[in-house]
């Protein structure tokens, strides 16, 4: 499985094709910290000023190869999967090298630190519902009233729960257009960025 790169994450990683093999380690270095304690403005304005560049683009090239680390070792992918994702980007032979060490040394530690990183948190297990509708009542002769219930059933690691809901047809359909507009806003940039961050 090859790694897809966006183009905002390979104009990041394309100020590392022209830097030295010792400066590309430091950036391995770094990024490395930043995975483990979260980022350190102070480490990119010190290897800003030695490359004289702004610090925005150091903490984007780090910002890189730590989403390239993290997405390699969360989906485990192979040797042969990892430099051809990272041949699509332009890295010189000796950096390919670099980082392939780099992904095969650190990627279980990466996703032992990725895997304490995730919420635990209770997850959908099962589904039933059943709608039932009342048609009529002694005070009220034609009376539809249509009901929907659910059982949901959440799972918390051995821990399984079941949760009763009753709605209307109306507020079901509002909270089906509402989740999907939630969905839809997951899959915007603005909140992979994000998302990239936070992993």
């Amino acid at each position: 499985m090859l790694l897809m790169f966006d183009d905002k994450h390979k104009n990041h990683l394309s100020f590392l094709l022209d830097i030295d093999i010792a400066v590309l380690q430091e950036f391995c270095k770094i990024s490395l910290e930043f995975i483990k304690k979260g980022a350190n403005p102070k480490v990119y304005q010190g290897a800003a000023q030695k490359l004289s560049v702004p610090a925005e683009t150091v903490q984007n090239g780090v910002e890189g190869l730590m989403y390239l680390l993290t997405e390699s070792s969360k989906l485990m992918i192979s040797e042969i999967d990892f430099q051809d994702s990272i041949l699509t980007l332009g890295f010189r032979e000796d950096m390919q090298r670099e980082l392939l060490a780099l992904y095969l040394t650190h990627r279980r530690e990466v996703r032992a630190i990725l895997s304490e990183m995730a919420m635990d948190v209770p997850h959908y297990h099962n589904l039933e519902w059943r709608l039932d509708v009342q048609l009529a009542s002694r005070a009220l002769q034609r009376q539809i009233t249509p009901i929907v219930t659910m059982k949901l059933q959440t799972k918390d690691g051995e821990d399984m729960m079941s949760h009763v809901l009753q709605t209307d047809p109306v507020n079901l359909v509002h909270l089906t257009k509402v989740l999907d507009e939630a969905l839809q806003e997951i899959k915007s940039p603005y909140c992979r960025r994000i998302f990239r961050n936070i992993k």
